[in-house]
């Protein structure tokens, strides 16, 4: 079976992959900084890549 993959970037920064799967995308982080979001189901690429984006932003605040 063949899975639909994407690298999730924030600027130079690698957050993690999304998987195709049932019900959306689910989100595996690369790292500690997006452990909060790793295997979460997002509807979308768009969706994961926003939620990482504020993820980092926050943390930098």
């Amino acid at each position: 079976m063949s899975h639909t993959t994407h690298v999730i970037e924030v600027g130079d920064v690698t957050a993690g992959i999304v998987v195709a799967t049932e019900g959306g995308f689910r989100f595996f982080a690369a790292g500690l900084k997006f452990k909060s979001l790793d295997l979460t189901i997002f509807p979308s690429i768009a969706d994961a890549s926003r939620a990482a984006r504020e993820k980092l932003t926050r943390d930098r605040s």
